[in-house]
């Protein structure tokens, strides 16, 4: 479940993962502002290959409780081999990402809105990082052709 923020796709994936009795993984647990896709990828990929090896996979997530990113310091997670696992967050249905077997691109076009979305669900004082963020998003979104290689594309509207 890949997007940009404030799509939409953290709410989307929690209704589906009820819905299907599968696990979710965000890769806010691994995201930093200063590092939104690359070196915390392979943290996740080793995870998710122990789970393709029908064995428990686990990882830590970021603590951000100082204030500031403390990467692998906080809660741990343990992924169990299931039918389902959704993985929800940007850059999640990366041309990398190996593993995944369907991909939702959860679009809303209002970047402005979804700006704001982002601002109040995390705070005024994020806006300078979301606004940086989104920059990189569209760069990345662009490079990766995350959208168009979609199973499936959802736009939200509110």
């Amino acid at each position: 479940m890949d997007g940009p923020s404030g799509a939409g796709k953290s709410t989307f994936a929690r209704h589906l993962a009820d819905e299907l009795g599968a696990q979710l993984i965000s890769t806010d647990h691994f995201a930093t502002w200063d590092d939104p896709t690359t070196q915390w990828w392979p943290r996740l990929q080793r995870a998710l290959d122990e789970v393709a090896r029908n064995r428990e996979g686990s990882y830590r997530k970021t603590d951000w409780s100082p204030g500031f990113p403390c990467i692998g310091e906080g809660d741990e997670v343990v992924i169990t081999p299931q039918r389902t696992i959704i993985l929800e967050g940007f850059s999640s249905a990366r041309k990398a990402n190996t593993r995944l077997s369907l991909a939702i691109f959860v679009d809303h076009e209002d970047e402005r809105a979804r700006l704001e979305r982002a601002v109040k669900r995390d705070g005024e004082h994020q806006r300078e990082h979301f606004i940086r963020w989104q920059q990189y998003e569209r760069g990345w979104f662009a490079v990766d052709e995350t959208r168009s290689r979609a199973d499936y594309v959802v736009t939200s509207s509110s």
